[in-house]
């Protein structure tokens, strides 16, 4: 089992409904458990025209699934919930992307880890902190804190909401809990 992070992201048709439905779909993957969830995140928009607000989330998975097929499986999960990639950054009722992938440093034509961008984003980095701890080391022996010291918080606001059942808003209770990968909640 390898450990991943996944960022969960919506800003379309009910957000807050659109990342536990995925966060439920995560919990279902084959060969794949659920460690940890982030709290959820309100956002600005990233990209053009007039955007809704979009809330963010991380989540630490265990998973057997390479990381390709962990890939299909996320897309796959985006589609079932009405992804339509129509524009770049444009507004979306779901993305899921892979940030890490235990420690791989990949560069494939269809996914680079760590994210590419990742680094540049306080809606993934401070989500990513609440569960990996500023001492999560990143390829390129890269501290986690330190990325988030270069990284200015902007208007990123924590909200109350829990991403899965269980999960109360506290720094400390954000495990998903040992069955989270096997019951599909």
């Amino acid at each position: 089992m390898t450990r991943a992070y996944i960022a969960l992201g919506s800003n379309l048709q009910q957000p807050l409904v659109q990342l536990q439905r995925a966060a439920r779909a995560l919990a279902a993957l084959p060969a794949s458990r659920i460690i940890a969830a982030s709290g959820i995140y309100r956002s600005a928009a990233v990209g053009p025209g007039q955007q809704p607000d979009y809330l963010n989330a991380v989540i630490q998975l265990h998973t057997g699934l390479a990381p390709v097929k962990l890939l299909d499986a996320l897309q796959g999960i985006e589609n079932q919930q009405g992804r339509v990639r129509q524009q770049r950054w444009g507004a979306r009722t779901l993305d899921l992307d892979i940030l890490l992938y235990g420690d791989a440093a990949l560069a494939l034509p269809r996914l680079s880890i760590p994210h590419p961008r990742m680094a540049e984003r306080d809606f993934v980095l401070y989500p990513l902190l609440e569960i990996g701890g500023p001492n999560l080391m990143l390829p390129g022996d890269v501290e986690l804190g330190t990325l988030v010291a270069a990284c200015p918080r902007g208007q990123l606001q924590r909200t109350e909401h829990a991403l899965l059942p269980g999960n109360c808003d506290s720094d400390s209770d954000n495990q998903a809990g040992p069955d989270a990968g096997e019951s599909g909640h």
